[in-house]
Protein backbone atom coordinates (compact mmCIF):
# COMPACT_ATOMS: atom_id res chain seq x y z
CA UNK A 1 0.00 0.00 0.00
CA UNK A 2 1.35 3.47 -1.03
CA UNK A 3 1.89 5.47 1.97
CA UNK A 4 1.47 8.70 0.23
CA UNK A 5 -2.16 7.95 -0.56
CA UNK A 6 -5.40 9.46 1.33
CA UNK A 7 -8.15 7.18 2.48
CA UNK A 8 -12.01 8.15 2.14
CA UNK A 9 -12.11 8.82 5.99
CA UNK A 10 -9.06 11.49 5.54
CA UNK A 11 -10.72 13.24 2.79
CA UNK A 12 -14.16 13.30 4.82
CA UNK A 13 -12.21 14.67 7.68
CA UNK A 14 -10.08 17.15 6.13
CA UNK A 15 -13.37 18.42 4.25
CA UNK A 16 -15.51 18.97 7.34
CA UNK A 17 -12.16 20.46 8.74
CA UNK A 18 -11.89 22.92 6.00
CA UNK A 19 -16.01 23.89 6.24
CA UNK A 20 -15.68 25.11 9.80
CA UNK A 21 -12.92 27.23 9.70
CA UNK A 22 -14.34 30.07 8.47
CA UNK A 23 -16.71 30.23 11.03
CA UNK A 24 -14.33 29.77 13.54
CA UNK A 25 -12.42 32.51 12.31
CA UNK A 26 -15.20 34.60 12.05
CA UNK A 27 -16.33 33.70 15.59
CA UNK A 28 -13.04 34.28 17.09
CA UNK A 29 -12.77 38.12 15.52
CA UNK A 30 -13.41 40.39 18.16
CA UNK A 31 -15.74 43.34 18.50
CA UNK A 32 -14.80 46.66 18.75
CA UNK A 33 -13.88 48.23 21.98
CA UNK A 34 -16.12 50.72 23.85
CA UNK A 35 -15.66 53.19 26.01
CA UNK A 36 -17.96 54.18 28.98
CA UNK A 37 -18.15 57.82 30.18
CA UNK A 38 -19.75 57.72 33.47
CA UNK A 39 -20.49 59.54 36.92
CA UNK A 40 -18.15 58.51 39.71
CA UNK A 41 -20.17 55.73 41.88
CA UNK A 42 -23.14 55.22 40.11
CA UNK A 43 -24.00 51.29 40.36
CA UNK A 44 -26.38 51.51 37.24
CA UNK A 45 -23.29 52.68 35.14
CA UNK A 46 -21.15 50.00 36.39
CA UNK A 47 -23.61 47.26 35.96
CA UNK A 48 -24.36 48.28 32.42
CA UNK A 49 -20.23 48.43 31.80
CA UNK A 50 -20.58 44.66 33.67
CA UNK A 51 -23.65 43.71 31.12
CA UNK A 52 -21.50 44.61 28.36
CA UNK A 53 -18.42 42.92 29.37
CA UNK A 54 -20.78 39.93 29.81
CA UNK A 55 -22.41 39.92 26.15
CA UNK A 56 -18.51 39.60 24.76
CA UNK A 57 -17.42 43.07 24.61
CA UNK A 58 -14.39 44.91 25.60
CA UNK A 59 -14.77 47.81 27.13
CA UNK A 60 -12.99 50.19 29.16
CA UNK A 61 -14.25 53.72 31.31
CA UNK A 62 -13.50 56.85 32.98
CA UNK A 63 -15.06 58.65 35.70
CA UNK A 64 -16.57 62.17 34.35
CA UNK A 65 -18.52 64.63 36.51
CA UNK A 66 -21.00 67.31 35.80
CA UNK A 67 -20.82 69.63 33.12
CA UNK A 68 -17.88 67.92 31.68
CA UNK A 69 -19.79 64.44 31.33
CA UNK A 70 -22.45 67.22 29.81
CA UNK A 71 -19.97 68.48 27.61
CA UNK A 72 -18.85 65.33 25.93
CA UNK A 73 -22.10 64.31 25.56
CA UNK A 74 -23.17 67.37 23.54
CA UNK A 75 -19.97 67.12 21.61
CA UNK A 76 -20.50 63.56 20.56
CA UNK A 77 -23.74 65.12 19.05
CA UNK A 78 -26.59 64.03 21.40
CA UNK A 79 -29.11 65.98 22.34
CA UNK A 80 -30.03 67.17 25.58
CA UNK A 81 -33.64 65.67 25.41
CA UNK A 82 -31.84 62.03 25.12
CA UNK A 83 -29.02 62.27 27.89
CA UNK A 84 -29.07 59.27 30.89
CA UNK A 85 -26.41 59.14 33.21
CA UNK A 86 -23.35 57.30 30.83
CA UNK A 87 -22.29 57.95 27.13
CA UNK A 88 -20.13 55.00 25.27
CA UNK A 89 -18.29 55.54 22.13
CA UNK A 90 -17.66 52.78 19.94
CA UNK A 91 -16.18 52.57 16.46
CA UNK A 92 -17.36 56.39 15.40
CA UNK A 93 -20.82 56.00 17.00
CA UNK A 94 -21.89 57.33 20.35
CA UNK A 95 -24.04 55.17 23.04
CA UNK A 96 -26.08 56.59 25.34
CA UNK A 97 -27.71 55.07 28.35
CA UNK A 98 -28.68 51.58 28.73
CA UNK A 99 -28.68 50.63 25.29
CA UNK A 100 -28.80 46.85 24.91
CA UNK A 101 -25.94 45.06 23.10
CA UNK A 102 -28.17 43.28 20.07
CA UNK A 103 -28.75 47.20 19.35
CA UNK A 104 -25.08 48.02 19.23
CA UNK A 105 -24.52 44.73 17.24
CA UNK A 106 -26.71 46.03 14.63
CA UNK A 107 -25.56 49.20 14.82
CA UNK A 108 -22.08 48.11 13.84
CA UNK A 109 -23.38 45.51 11.32
CA UNK A 110 -25.88 48.48 9.57
CA UNK A 111 -23.33 51.44 9.85
CA UNK A 112 -26.16 53.90 9.08
CA UNK A 113 -24.81 57.50 8.55
CA UNK A 114 -25.63 58.60 12.56
CA UNK A 115 -24.48 59.62 15.83
CA UNK A 116 -25.33 56.70 17.35
CA UNK A 117 -28.32 55.11 19.94
CA UNK A 118 -29.54 56.58 22.81
CA UNK A 119 -31.75 55.32 25.24
CA UNK A 120 -33.25 58.66 27.36
CA UNK A 121 -33.59 58.15 31.14
CA UNK A 122 -33.42 54.54 33.15
CA UNK A 123 -35.80 52.34 31.96
CA UNK A 124 -36.66 49.36 34.44
CA UNK A 125 -35.60 46.06 33.04
CA UNK A 126 -33.33 47.60 30.41
CA UNK A 127 -29.22 46.51 31.18
CA UNK A 128 -27.81 47.36 33.97
CA UNK A 129 -31.73 49.00 35.39
CA UNK A 130 -33.15 45.13 36.94
CA UNK A 131 -34.39 42.30 36.07
CA UNK A 132 -35.75 42.23 32.62
CA UNK A 133 -38.87 40.08 32.87
CA UNK A 134 -40.51 42.48 34.83
CA UNK A 135 -38.95 45.30 32.27
CA UNK A 136 -40.78 48.30 31.62
CA UNK A 137 -41.36 49.55 28.05
CA UNK A 138 -38.81 51.27 26.25
CA UNK A 139 -37.52 52.43 23.09
CA UNK A 140 -33.68 52.80 21.72
CA UNK A 141 -33.70 56.12 19.53
CA UNK A 142 -31.46 56.27 16.65
CA UNK A 143 -29.78 59.83 16.89
CA UNK A 144 -29.00 61.23 13.08
CA UNK A 145 -26.25 64.09 12.20
CA UNK A 146 -28.65 66.53 12.53
CA UNK A 147 -30.09 65.75 16.38
CA UNK A 148 -33.70 64.67 15.16
CA UNK A 149 -34.35 61.10 17.10
CA UNK A 150 -36.23 58.19 15.64
CA UNK A 151 -37.03 55.03 17.35
CA UNK A 152 -34.32 51.99 16.27
CA UNK A 153 -36.21 49.32 18.58
CA UNK A 154 -38.99 48.82 20.90
CA UNK A 155 -38.84 46.88 23.22
CA UNK A 156 -42.42 46.43 24.90
CA UNK A 157 -43.52 45.66 28.87
CA UNK A 158 -42.36 42.25 30.32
Amino acid sequence: MNKYLIGRREVIFAAAAFAVTPAAEAQAEEEPPIHVVKGRGCECCEAWVDYLREQGFTVTDEVSMGTLLIRFKMDLGIPAKAFSCHTGTVDGYALEGHVPAADIRRLLDERPDAVGLAMPGMPYGSPGMGSEDSRDAYDVLLVSRDGSLKVYTSYPAA
